[in-house]
Formats: C-alpha cells, structure tokens, sequence
C-alpha cells in the first residue's frame, strides 16, 4: 500500500491550541501509517504563502497532501489552486474557504474543509453568559485578531444568545497569545473611562487571552477597583486538559470551552479520500462543548454601580472582524 506524504501548516507554535492540532496531527499519522512534516507560519500570512508554495514547487517531493490552518482570511486561494493543479490535496482548516466549491468542481484531487463550529462557540460563549448574569450586566470581551474568520464567527454566535440586558464591551487583541490579552486589556485599562466602567464579567475568545487579561487587571486595578475586579469571573474557549479545564478546577477560569483539535479528524478524513476515493463534504463542523455546562455556573450577584459617566457599551463587534 502506497505511504502518503502529508504536510500540515499551522498559523503558530505560540499558542497552547496550536500546539495541540501539531501534536493530535502527529499522533494520527502515526496511527494512519503516513509520513507527515509539520510547519508553523509565525502569525504571518506572508511567510505560510512562501512555505507552501516552497512545499508545492519541490522537485521530488512527492507531497501528496497539504492541510492548512491560514493566518488569513482568504485561505490563500492561488496556493489552493497551485496545490491541486500539481495533484496535491487540498484541505483547509477552522477557515471560510470562498473559493472551495469552485476548486472541487475542477479538482481531480480532494479538496475540503474542516473546522470546528466555530459559531456554536459563540453561541455557548452567549449561554454562560445567561447564566452568570440573569439579571444583566457588563461583559469585557476580547476577540482574537480580525483577519481571522474564527474571531467572526465566536462572536456572532455568542451575539445571538447572550441577553439583551447584557452589554458588551469589545476589545481587540493581535493574536491569540497570553501576552495579547495582556496588552489588549493594559491599553484599554489607560483609558480614565476604563476605571469608571462597571464590568461584571471578563470573557475571551480563548483561554490565553483570558489569561492575559485577569494578569493585567491584577496588576494595573489598585484599591477598591482592585478589590471589585479581582473577583472578576474569566471565561475562555479552547478547554485544552492540562490548561483551559485545569485553570478551571483550580479557579483561575470561571468557565471555558472544549474545541476539540481537528487535524485528527481531517487527517482521517483526507487519507480516506486519497486511499479508498472516499467522497468528502465540502465542509465538516465538529462541535464544542461547555465546561462546566452553563446551568452549572452560579450567577453573579449585582455589582453595585459607582455614580460618574460610563463610556457606552459595544453590543455588536467592530467591521472588518466579529470576534
């Protein structure tokens, strides 16, 4: 039986998740007897494109598989048709591929997506809202960078089922690193409405930036603020064993999110389809779940507000990137 040669691109080998798709990659392929190489693309959009077509234009490569997590929302559409027109597969993961119908109806190598459902992730981020605040409230939310359609698609979802007495402040952050938080929240924290704000909750778009945040909040809030912020709640998403839902057991997180690393069900996935022709969807969702499940999670009291001028709440996220 022939042995496939498989490349899997990763945005970076900053960030807990990221690490986690290399490693459940690793151990597919093992299982599934293929050859894989693992790259990592720095956050950079630039550099993934030049690896890639480094790894298509090879003599004597002999790749037969390339599955790509962008650091761009285009998901690099002349790279994806450069792939398939040299008979490299092509799949593409927890992205919006525009180009992805057009691409399999002129393919004779397979070509899909595969992604977690990244806007069911929203929709539970909006549910333990609910149930933190059933009398309403302020949320702190940090979304990831706005090139990516995962920060969009969170936050739609978590738009959708939050509570209308729930008001969200929206805070932008560069990547998905603790130390992006950080900064979000450190900037945000300079602003004099920041210290008259009322935030009742503190949620991000993953566990690290959730980290970032409650560090900054600890170290920049002194006095009474300090007391009224420390007991903030964090929720994060990525619930990865040994830290999302390890910083819960402990306290350090009031909530998160189990996204399930996917390179494993796309590798299945793609090795079906170059061994057995097996015909895959265009797209598959693989679902998330709660930790704790949200009717778990004891509401908040009322914060008791302090008089002065609050700065209007952001209750829709920002163009050019939901989440």
């Amino acid at each position: 039986m022939k042995r496939f040669r498989l490349v899997v691109s990763l945005i970076t080998d900053e960030n807990d998740y990221q690490r986690q798709q290399a490693a459940v990659a690793q151990e597919a392929a093992t299982r599934l007897g293929v050859d894989l190489q693992t790259l990592f693309a720095r956050n950079d959009a630039i550099h993934q494109s030049q690896q890639l077509l480094d790894v298509i234009q090879a003599r004597n490569a002999n790749v037969n598989g390339i599955l790509v997590e962008p650091a761009t929302r285009t998901a690099f559409p002349k790279v994806a048709r450069a792939a398939v027109e040299s008979g490299i597969a092509w799949v593409v993961l927890n992205c919006e591929a525009d180009y992805l119908k057009e691409l399999r109806s002129s393919s004779t190598v397979p070509a899909f997506a595969v992604s977690a459902d990244n806007h069911e992730v929203g929709r539970l981020q909006g549910r333990q809202l609910a149930a933190l605040l059933p009398r309403g409230g302020s949320v702190l939310y940090i979304q990831g960078p706005s090139h990516s359609t995962v920060t969009e698609q969170r936050s739609a979802g978590m738009l959708e089922t939050k509570p209308g007495n729930v008001s969200v402040r929206v805070l932008k952050s560069a990547n998905w690193t603790e130390d992006a938080g950080y900064r979000a929240v450190s900037s945000w924290l300079r602003l004099s409405t920041a210290h008259q704000e009322n935030i009742d909750v503190v949620q991000a778009q993953n566990d690290f930036l959730a980290l970032g945040a409650r560090r900054a909040i600890q170290e920049q809030t002194a006095g009474l603020e300090q007391d009224r912020k420390s007991d903030l709640p964090f929720l994060g998403v990525d619930g990865l064993a040994k830290t999302g839902q390890a910083w819960v057991r402990q306290g350090v997180l009031a909530a998160t999110i189990i996204v399930p690393p996917i390179t494993s069900h796309a590798l299945d996935a793609l090795v079906a389809a170059l061994q057995g022709g097996v015909h895959q969807p265009e797209r598959t969702l693989v679902g998330p779940e709660s930790f704790p499940a949200p009717d778990t999670l004891i509401a908040r009291p009322p914060v008791q507000r302090i008089p002065g001028p609050i700065e209007k709440a952001v209750d829709k996220p920002p163009a050019g990137g939901g989440t």
